[in-house]
C-alpha cells in the first residue's frame, strides 16, 4: 500500500468526519460472557444432575 500525501490524508479526514455526522459514532460492543449457553441453562442443566446423582444414591441406599 503506498503512502498517503497530506493532501489525501487531510480529503480522508474531512470524508471520515462528515460520514460521522452522517451515520454517528460506532458504538463498541463487548461480550461479557463468553459463555455459548445462558446462566438459566447452566443452573438448570446442573440442577438436573445434582438431582439425578442425590436421588441415584437415595436409591443405592433404600
Amino acid at each position: 500500500m503506498a503512502v498517503q500525501t497530506p493532501k489525501q490524508r487531510i480529503a480522508n479526514q474531512k470524508f471520515a468526519k462528515r460520514n460521522e455526522k452522517k451515520l454517528g459514532k460506532a458504538k463498541k460492543t463487548e461480550s461479557k460472557s463468553p459463555l455459548a449457553l445462558s446462566k438459566g441453562w447452566v443452573f438448570g442443566l446442573l440442577f438436573l444432575l445434582i438431582g439425578g446423582g442425590i436421588l441415584e444414591l437415595v436409591t443405592l441406599f433404600l
